[in-house]
């Protein structure tokens, strides 16, 4: 085991397969593009980035004991993430995600397979009681099952928790848990799913990021695609921040390095109006690759990003 001082993030690890259109999406007919194929999973992806930004990071979640899952394992290891906790079951197909892009790099259509995340429950948890309460910060996606959630949230202890919301039909398995949420990164859909609140105009947004925090979450960061974020502290700041102008390349994986950015600045001890600058500039850097992490992404580029964008 690490000592105190390491990231844990605990949810999905999957194939990704993401399709380029090419050109105008044809319904009901085959579009000239290109197809990829990458390491990916909401979890993984946030601690591929969190090992990149320098940070001691260990990763638990289920993979097949077929190709993809050894694959993936392998990957996700070379990126410098612990991955000796992880699962490998016999049986179990390793989890896929395929999305459809159009030609401006953002999602048209996805769908996951992340069936052998059941597989996580309580009773594999158990044995990770101590690495869960010691985590210097705990990140968990709503591909957990909801009973591993429940056992999390019981036993997480003094870690702070950061939650990704990852589907608006999967972040209610939080809702009985907001209260003991430390950030909160949800897009539009997952506000509206969890707050029971329109999300549409500027003031909606708020309110809904007002209602969060009064259910308990200490920060909110709604996520807003192009349009950039909102973020709001309970007691403390709130604001908006736009999105820095790239050129989208493909837009899966901007959401997990926006989530390992806010990580990261929180160790850093940053306030939350600097970490979502901090943030952003980790998501816009994703945006320009055609995976879900930059290869190349460190604090320095970050920092540089930053800079740059101050500077026009």
């Amino acid at each position: 085991m690490q000592p105190a001082g390491f990231v844990l993030a605990l949810g999905g690890a999957n194939l990704d397969i993401n399709a380029g259109a090419g050109g105008a999406l044809r319904p009901g007919d085959s579009t000239p593009g290109r197809i990829g194929f990458s390491p990916g999973g909401v979890a993984r992806n946030v601690a591929e980035n969190l090992a990149r930004l320098g940070h001691p990071t260990r990763l638990l979640s289920a993979v097949g004991d077929d190709v993809q899952g050894h694959g993936l394992l392998a990957q996700t290891r070379q990126a410098g993430v612990d991955v000796s906790g992880c699962w490998v079951l016999p049986g179990a197909a390793t989890a896929g995600y395929v999305s459809v892009h159009d030609v401006r790099g953002y999602a048209v259509a996805a769908v996951n397979d992340m069936q052998i995340l059941e597989h996580i429950t309580p009773a594999r948890l158990q044995p990770f009681a101590q690495p869960v309460r010691e985590a210097a910060a705990l990140v968990l996606d709503c591909n957990l099952p909801e009973a591993a959630l429940a056992w999390l949230f019981v036993n997480h202890g003094l870690a702070p928790v950061f939650v990704d919301a990852v589907s608006a039909a999967k972040c209610t398995r939080v809702r009985p848990w907001l209260a003991q949420v430390h950030t909160l990164k949800v897009n539009r859909l997952e506000a509206q799913a969890l707050s029971g609140l329109p999300v549409g105009s500027s003031a909606e947004i708020e309110a809904a990021a007002r209602h969060l925090l009064g259910l308990g979450v200490q920060r909110v960061v709604l996520s807003l695609g192009a349009q950039g974020l909102y973020y709001s502290e309970h007691g403390a700041a709130s604001g908006w921040l736009a999105a820095l102008p790239v050129n989208v390349v493909q837009a899966s994986g901007a959401g997990d390095a926006l989530m390992a950015g806010l990580v990261h600045a929180f160790l850093a001890g940053e306030p939350l109006a600097q970490a979502v600058r901090f943030a952003g500039a980790c998501a816009a850097l994703t945006l320009t690759v055609g995976s879900a992490n930059h290869p190349e992404l460190s604090v320095g580029l970050v920092e540089r990003t930053m800079q740059s964008a101050a500077a026009r």
